[in-house]
Protein backbone atom coordinates (compact mmCIF):
# COMPACT_ATOMS: atom_id res chain seq x y z
CA UNK A 1 0.00 0.00 0.00
CA UNK A 2 1.24 3.50 -0.88
CA UNK A 3 2.42 5.74 1.92
CA UNK A 4 0.88 9.18 2.31
CA UNK A 5 2.87 12.17 1.02
CA UNK A 6 1.60 15.33 2.71
CA UNK A 7 1.98 18.40 0.49
CA UNK A 8 2.03 22.16 0.99
CA UNK A 9 1.97 24.69 -1.83
CA UNK A 10 3.38 28.22 -1.64
CA UNK A 11 1.48 30.28 -4.20
CA UNK A 12 -1.79 28.99 -5.68
CA UNK A 13 -1.81 30.97 -8.90
CA UNK A 14 -1.75 29.26 -12.29
CA UNK A 15 1.43 27.28 -11.65
CA UNK A 16 0.44 26.37 -8.11
CA UNK A 17 -2.79 24.99 -9.51
CA UNK A 18 -0.83 23.03 -12.14
CA UNK A 19 1.15 21.41 -9.30
CA UNK A 20 -2.04 20.71 -7.36
CA UNK A 21 -3.63 19.06 -10.40
CA UNK A 22 -0.51 17.02 -11.11
CA UNK A 23 -0.35 15.69 -7.56
CA UNK A 24 -4.10 15.02 -7.46
CA UNK A 25 -3.90 13.03 -10.70
CA UNK A 26 -0.74 11.10 -9.87
CA UNK A 27 -2.34 7.86 -8.75
CA UNK A 28 -4.82 7.99 -11.63
CA UNK A 29 -1.93 7.49 -14.05
CA UNK A 30 0.47 5.57 -11.81
CA UNK A 31 -1.52 3.18 -9.63
CA UNK A 32 1.59 1.65 -8.06
CA UNK A 33 3.27 4.92 -7.10
CA UNK A 34 5.02 4.43 -3.71
CA UNK A 35 3.63 7.65 -2.17
CA UNK A 36 0.05 8.92 -2.41
CA UNK A 37 -0.13 12.74 -2.26
CA UNK A 38 -2.54 14.59 0.02
CA UNK A 39 -2.90 18.38 -0.34
CA UNK A 40 -2.64 19.61 3.24
CA UNK A 41 -2.05 23.36 3.09
CA UNK A 42 -1.51 26.36 0.85
CA UNK A 43 0.10 29.72 1.62
CA UNK A 44 -1.12 32.58 -0.55
CA UNK A 45 -2.14 36.22 -0.16
CA UNK A 46 -4.54 36.36 -3.13
CA UNK A 47 -8.02 37.89 -2.71
CA UNK A 48 -10.20 35.55 -0.68
CA UNK A 49 -12.75 34.73 -3.38
CA UNK A 50 -10.23 33.56 -5.99
CA UNK A 51 -8.15 31.69 -3.45
CA UNK A 52 -11.13 30.10 -1.74
CA UNK A 53 -12.54 28.81 -5.03
CA UNK A 54 -9.20 27.15 -5.83
CA UNK A 55 -8.82 25.69 -2.36
CA UNK A 56 -12.29 24.17 -2.52
CA UNK A 57 -11.72 22.80 -6.02
CA UNK A 58 -8.59 20.94 -4.93
CA UNK A 59 -9.77 19.91 -1.49
CA UNK A 60 -6.88 21.66 0.27
CA UNK A 61 -7.36 21.41 4.00
CA UNK A 62 -5.71 24.57 5.38
CA UNK A 63 -5.21 28.11 4.03
CA UNK A 64 -2.42 30.30 5.41
CA UNK A 65 -1.31 33.82 4.54
CA UNK A 66 2.30 33.34 5.68
CA UNK A 67 4.54 30.80 3.98
CA UNK A 68 6.70 30.58 7.11
CA UNK A 69 3.77 28.97 8.92
CA UNK A 70 3.36 26.41 6.14
CA UNK A 71 7.04 25.45 6.15
CA UNK A 72 7.00 25.09 9.94
CA UNK A 73 4.11 22.61 9.99
CA UNK A 74 5.01 19.10 11.10
CA UNK A 75 2.28 17.53 8.96
CA UNK A 76 3.92 18.39 5.60
CA UNK A 77 6.54 16.29 3.79
CA UNK A 78 6.83 18.11 0.46
CA UNK A 79 6.54 21.80 -0.43
CA UNK A 80 5.85 23.16 -3.92
CA UNK A 81 7.34 26.62 -4.48
CA UNK A 82 5.29 28.21 -7.24
CA UNK A 83 5.17 31.89 -6.34
CA UNK A 84 7.03 34.72 -8.11
CA UNK A 85 10.80 34.52 -8.61
CA UNK A 86 11.71 36.87 -5.76
CA UNK A 87 10.42 34.49 -3.06
CA UNK A 88 11.93 31.28 -4.45
CA UNK A 89 15.31 31.37 -2.72
CA UNK A 90 14.02 32.25 0.74
CA UNK A 91 11.17 29.74 0.66
CA UNK A 92 13.15 26.90 -0.94
CA UNK A 93 16.08 27.22 1.46
CA UNK A 94 13.69 27.25 4.43
CA UNK A 95 11.90 24.18 3.05
CA UNK A 96 15.13 22.19 2.83
CA UNK A 97 16.34 23.37 6.24
CA UNK A 98 13.04 22.16 7.69
CA UNK A 99 13.81 18.68 6.33
CA UNK A 100 11.08 18.77 3.70
CA UNK A 101 11.35 17.72 0.06
CA UNK A 102 11.21 20.47 -2.56
CA UNK A 103 9.48 20.98 -5.90
CA UNK A 104 10.50 24.43 -7.17
CA UNK A 105 9.59 26.16 -10.39
CA UNK A 106 12.17 27.70 -12.68
CA UNK A 107 14.11 29.87 -12.40
CA UNK A 108 14.73 28.47 -8.94
CA UNK A 109 16.61 31.63 -7.96
CA UNK A 110 16.87 35.06 -9.52
CA UNK A 111 20.47 34.26 -10.42
CA UNK A 112 23.06 31.52 -10.12
CA UNK A 113 24.11 32.51 -6.60
CA UNK A 114 20.57 32.18 -5.23
CA UNK A 115 20.07 28.89 -7.07
CA UNK A 116 23.27 27.50 -5.61
CA UNK A 117 22.09 28.49 -2.13
CA UNK A 118 18.99 26.37 -2.67
CA UNK A 119 21.04 23.44 -3.96
CA UNK A 120 23.41 23.66 -0.99
CA UNK A 121 20.49 23.62 1.43
CA UNK A 122 18.94 20.61 -0.33
CA UNK A 123 22.24 18.71 -0.25
CA UNK A 124 22.92 19.58 3.39
CA UNK A 125 19.47 18.40 4.45
CA UNK A 126 19.57 15.21 2.37
CA UNK A 127 16.12 15.88 0.95
CA UNK A 128 14.97 15.29 -2.62
CA UNK A 129 14.19 17.98 -5.16
CA UNK A 130 12.51 18.58 -8.50
CA UNK A 131 12.84 21.60 -10.79
CA UNK A 132 10.11 22.59 -13.22
CA UNK A 133 11.73 21.76 -16.56
CA UNK A 134 8.65 20.05 -17.92
CA UNK A 135 9.46 20.08 -21.65
CA UNK A 136 12.11 17.38 -21.26
CA UNK A 137 9.32 15.06 -20.08
CA UNK A 138 7.51 14.97 -23.44
CA UNK A 139 7.68 11.41 -24.86
CA UNK A 140 8.80 12.76 -28.24
CA UNK A 141 11.69 14.57 -26.55
CA UNK A 142 12.66 11.36 -24.75
CA UNK A 143 12.59 9.58 -28.13
CA UNK A 144 14.73 12.30 -29.72
CA UNK A 145 17.28 12.01 -26.92
CA UNK A 146 17.43 8.24 -27.35
CA UNK A 147 17.88 8.50 -31.12
CA UNK A 148 20.83 10.87 -30.72
CA UNK A 149 22.39 8.83 -27.92
CA UNK A 150 22.09 5.64 -30.00
CA UNK A 151 24.33 7.08 -32.72
CA UNK A 152 21.85 6.28 -35.50
CA UNK A 153 21.97 9.90 -36.66
CA UNK A 154 25.75 10.17 -36.31
CA UNK A 155 27.49 12.98 -34.49
CA UNK A 156 25.58 16.19 -33.91
CA UNK A 157 26.60 19.03 -36.21
CA UNK A 158 24.34 21.88 -35.24
CA UNK A 159 21.26 22.65 -33.18
CA UNK A 160 18.52 25.29 -33.35
CA UNK A 161 16.45 26.03 -30.24
CA UNK A 162 13.54 28.46 -30.26
CA UNK A 163 11.33 29.62 -27.42
CA UNK A 164 9.06 32.36 -28.76
CA UNK A 165 5.94 33.74 -27.06
CA UNK A 166 3.56 36.69 -27.25
CA UNK A 167 2.68 37.18 -23.58
CA UNK A 168 4.54 40.52 -23.48
CA UNK A 169 3.71 41.65 -27.03
CA UNK A 170 0.97 44.12 -26.10
CA UNK A 171 2.40 47.63 -25.54
CA UNK A 172 -0.21 48.19 -22.81
CA UNK A 173 0.84 45.06 -20.94
CA UNK A 174 1.24 45.97 -17.28
CA UNK A 175 4.64 46.47 -15.70
CA UNK A 176 4.35 43.38 -13.48
CA UNK A 177 7.19 42.00 -11.38
CA UNK A 178 8.52 40.10 -14.40
CA UNK A 179 9.79 43.34 -15.94
CA UNK A 180 11.71 44.50 -12.84
CA UNK A 181 15.08 42.95 -12.06
CA UNK A 182 14.75 43.23 -8.29
CA UNK A 183 11.84 40.83 -8.44
CA UNK A 184 12.56 38.70 -11.51
CA UNK A 185 16.37 38.64 -11.81
CA UNK A 186 16.14 38.82 -15.60
CA UNK A 187 13.54 38.98 -18.36
CA UNK A 188 13.05 36.37 -21.03
CA UNK A 189 16.35 34.75 -19.97
CA UNK A 190 15.08 33.41 -16.66
CA UNK A 191 11.55 32.84 -17.87
CA UNK A 192 11.92 31.05 -21.23
CA UNK A 193 15.64 30.67 -21.94
CA UNK A 194 16.15 28.61 -18.79
CA UNK A 195 13.69 26.11 -20.31
CA UNK A 196 15.46 26.28 -23.68
CA UNK A 197 18.84 25.62 -22.09
CA UNK A 198 17.54 22.58 -20.24
CA UNK A 199 15.91 21.21 -23.40
CA UNK A 200 19.13 21.65 -25.38
CA UNK A 201 21.41 20.04 -22.83
CA UNK A 202 18.96 17.19 -22.20
CA UNK A 203 18.68 16.29 -25.88
CA UNK A 204 22.18 17.16 -27.14
CA UNK A 205 24.63 17.67 -24.27
CA UNK A 206 26.33 20.27 -22.14
CA UNK A 207 27.19 23.76 -23.35
CA UNK A 208 30.77 25.02 -23.33
CA UNK A 209 30.76 28.54 -24.82
CA UNK A 210 28.31 31.20 -25.94
CA UNK A 211 27.86 34.73 -27.19
CA UNK A 212 24.56 36.60 -26.92
CA UNK A 213 22.75 39.66 -28.22
CA UNK A 214 19.61 41.09 -26.61
CA UNK A 215 16.88 43.65 -27.24
CA UNK A 216 14.15 45.48 -25.35
CA UNK A 217 11.36 45.99 -27.87
CA UNK A 218 8.89 47.68 -25.48
CA UNK A 219 11.09 49.81 -23.20
CA UNK A 220 8.24 51.37 -21.16
CA UNK A 221 4.98 49.97 -19.86
CA UNK A 222 2.01 51.24 -17.84
CA UNK A 223 2.03 50.64 -14.10
CA UNK A 224 0.31 47.48 -12.89
CA UNK A 225 -2.98 48.02 -11.08
CA UNK A 226 -2.89 45.88 -7.92
CA UNK A 227 -1.92 42.22 -8.24
CA UNK A 228 -1.09 41.61 -11.91
CA UNK A 229 0.11 38.69 -13.98
CA UNK A 230 2.27 39.15 -17.05
CA UNK A 231 -0.91 38.86 -19.16
CA UNK A 232 -2.58 41.84 -17.44
CA UNK A 233 -3.17 45.27 -18.99
CA UNK A 234 -1.87 48.38 -17.27
CA UNK A 235 -3.69 51.51 -16.21
CA UNK A 236 -3.83 55.00 -17.72
CA UNK A 237 -1.00 56.42 -15.62
CA UNK A 238 2.54 57.28 -16.65
CA UNK A 239 4.71 54.74 -18.45
CA UNK A 240 7.52 53.19 -16.41
CA UNK A 241 10.84 51.69 -17.51
CA UNK A 242 11.17 48.00 -18.32
CA UNK A 243 14.42 46.81 -16.75
CA UNK A 244 15.14 43.58 -18.60
CA UNK A 245 15.30 41.93 -21.99
CA UNK A 246 12.38 41.02 -24.26
CA UNK A 247 14.55 39.04 -26.69
CA UNK A 248 17.86 37.21 -26.91
CA UNK A 249 19.73 35.47 -29.70
CA UNK A 250 22.74 33.29 -28.94
CA UNK A 251 25.44 31.38 -30.74
CA UNK A 252 26.26 28.20 -28.81
CA UNK A 253 29.10 25.73 -28.67
CA UNK A 254 28.48 22.35 -27.07
CA UNK A 255 31.06 20.26 -25.25
CA UNK A 256 30.68 17.50 -27.87
CA UNK A 257 31.72 19.90 -30.65
CA UNK A 258 28.26 20.73 -31.95
CA UNK A 259 27.33 24.30 -32.80
CA UNK A 260 23.98 25.88 -32.06
CA UNK A 261 21.68 28.87 -32.16
CA UNK A 262 19.09 29.87 -29.59
CA UNK A 263 16.42 32.52 -30.08
CA UNK A 264 13.86 33.49 -27.48
CA UNK A 265 11.34 36.30 -27.21
CA UNK A 266 8.41 37.11 -24.94
CA UNK A 267 6.95 39.76 -27.28
CA UNK A 268 6.54 38.18 -30.72
CA UNK A 269 3.15 38.90 -32.28
CA UNK A 270 1.82 35.71 -33.89
CA UNK A 271 3.66 33.37 -31.54
CA UNK A 272 2.09 31.79 -28.47
CA UNK A 273 4.16 28.78 -27.45
CA UNK A 274 6.59 28.25 -30.32
CA UNK A 275 8.91 26.11 -28.26
CA UNK A 276 11.08 23.50 -29.88
CA UNK A 277 14.40 22.12 -31.04
CA UNK A 278 15.88 21.01 -34.36
CA UNK A 279 19.02 18.88 -34.45
CA UNK A 280 21.10 18.29 -37.60
CA UNK A 281 23.53 15.39 -37.45
CA UNK A 282 26.01 13.91 -39.93
CA UNK A 283 23.58 11.21 -41.13
CA UNK A 284 20.15 12.68 -40.43
CA UNK A 285 18.09 15.16 -38.45
CA UNK A 286 15.12 15.55 -36.13
CA UNK A 287 12.77 18.33 -35.08
CA UNK A 288 10.24 18.75 -32.25
CA UNK A 289 7.63 21.48 -31.69
CA UNK A 290 5.76 21.72 -28.38
CA UNK A 291 2.57 22.73 -30.18
CA UNK A 292 2.55 19.26 -31.78
CA UNK A 293 3.87 17.57 -28.67
CA UNK A 294 3.21 13.98 -29.67
CA UNK A 295 5.02 14.22 -33.01
CA UNK A 296 8.70 14.01 -33.88
CA UNK A 297 9.94 14.96 -37.33
CA UNK A 298 12.71 12.53 -38.24
CA UNK A 299 15.07 12.27 -41.19
CA UNK A 300 16.74 8.90 -40.62
CA UNK A 301 18.68 6.25 -42.54
CA UNK A 302 18.39 7.81 -45.99
CA UNK A 303 20.93 9.09 -48.49
CA UNK A 304 22.88 12.22 -47.60
CA UNK A 305 21.21 14.13 -50.42
CA UNK A 306 17.52 14.52 -51.25
CA UNK A 307 16.58 13.06 -47.86
CA UNK A 308 13.30 14.15 -46.29
CA UNK A 309 11.53 14.21 -42.98
CA UNK A 310 8.75 11.87 -41.91
CA UNK A 311 6.39 12.31 -38.98
CA UNK A 312 6.71 9.83 -36.13
CA UNK A 313 3.82 9.74 -33.67
CA UNK A 314 5.00 8.65 -30.27
CA UNK A 315 3.55 5.38 -29.02
CA UNK A 316 2.98 4.03 -25.50
CA UNK A 317 6.50 2.61 -25.75
CA UNK A 318 8.15 6.04 -25.75
CA UNK A 319 8.77 7.84 -22.48
CA UNK A 320 5.72 7.96 -20.21
CA UNK A 321 3.16 7.98 -23.04
CA UNK A 322 1.65 4.66 -21.94
CA UNK A 323 0.57 6.13 -18.60
CA UNK A 324 -1.65 8.66 -20.37
CA UNK A 325 -2.84 7.35 -23.73
CA UNK A 326 -3.30 3.85 -25.22
CA UNK A 327 -2.06 4.54 -28.72
CA UNK A 328 -0.12 6.80 -31.06
CA UNK A 329 -1.75 10.00 -32.27
CA UNK A 330 -3.83 10.60 -29.12
CA UNK A 331 -2.64 13.91 -27.75
CA UNK A 332 -1.08 14.57 -24.38
CA UNK A 333 -1.07 18.06 -22.88
CA UNK A 334 1.03 20.48 -20.85
CA UNK A 335 -0.43 19.38 -17.52
CA UNK A 336 0.48 15.75 -18.29
CA UNK A 337 4.14 16.74 -18.36
CA UNK A 338 3.79 18.03 -14.81
CA UNK A 339 2.22 14.73 -13.71
CA UNK A 340 5.37 13.04 -15.04
CA UNK A 341 7.45 15.55 -13.08
CA UNK A 342 5.51 14.70 -9.93
CA UNK A 343 5.92 10.98 -10.52
CA UNK A 344 9.69 11.26 -10.86
CA UNK A 345 9.93 13.35 -7.70
CA UNK A 346 7.89 10.79 -5.77
CA UNK A 347 10.21 8.06 -7.05
CA UNK A 348 13.16 10.13 -5.82
CA UNK A 349 11.59 10.45 -2.38
CA UNK A 350 10.89 6.71 -2.27
CA UNK A 351 14.37 5.46 -3.11
CA UNK A 352 16.56 8.42 -2.19
CA UNK A 353 18.00 8.81 -5.69
CA UNK A 354 17.24 11.61 -8.17
CA UNK A 355 14.81 10.95 -11.00
CA UNK A 356 14.03 13.68 -13.50
CA UNK A 357 15.18 17.29 -13.37
CA UNK A 358 16.47 18.39 -9.95
CA UNK A 359 17.74 21.57 -8.33
CA UNK A 360 21.16 20.76 -9.77
CA UNK A 361 19.74 21.03 -13.29
CA UNK A 362 18.38 24.42 -12.24
CA UNK A 363 21.90 25.40 -11.15
CA UNK A 364 23.27 24.56 -14.60
CA UNK A 365 20.51 26.58 -16.29
CA UNK A 366 21.16 29.51 -13.93
CA UNK A 367 24.90 29.37 -14.66
CA UNK A 368 24.14 29.56 -18.38
CA UNK A 369 21.75 32.50 -17.89
CA UNK A 370 24.38 34.35 -15.85
CA UNK A 371 26.94 33.63 -18.59
CA UNK A 372 24.51 35.02 -21.16
CA UNK A 373 24.08 38.21 -19.13
CA UNK A 374 27.88 38.51 -18.90
CA UNK A 375 28.15 38.07 -22.67
CA UNK A 376 25.52 40.76 -23.29
CA UNK A 377 27.22 43.15 -20.87
CA UNK A 378 30.73 42.55 -22.26
CA UNK A 379 29.73 41.97 -25.92
CA UNK A 380 31.96 38.87 -25.97
CA UNK A 381 32.13 35.08 -25.99
CA UNK A 382 31.89 33.54 -22.51
CA UNK A 383 33.27 30.12 -21.50
CA UNK A 384 31.14 28.01 -19.16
Amino acid sequence: MSRELRVGIVGLGWMGQVHARALSRLTQHYADVPWRPRLVAVADTAPDDRLQRSVEAFGIEHVLSDWHQLVARDDIDLVCVTGPNFIHRDVAVAVAQAGKHLWVEKPAGRNSAETREIAAAVDAAGVQSAAGFNYRNAPAVEHARELIASGRLGKVNHVSIRFLSDYAAHPQGALSWRFLNEFSGSGVLGDLVSHAVDLGRYVVGELSELVVDDARFIPRRPEAMGAASHFSRGGDGPLLDVENEDYVAALLRFANGARGTLASSRSDVGEQCTYGIQVHCEKGALSWDFRRMGELQVCLEQDYQNASYSTVYVTPGEGEMGAFQPGAGIAMGYDDLKVIEAKRLVESIADGKPHGATIHDAVVAADVVDAMLASIDGRRWVTL
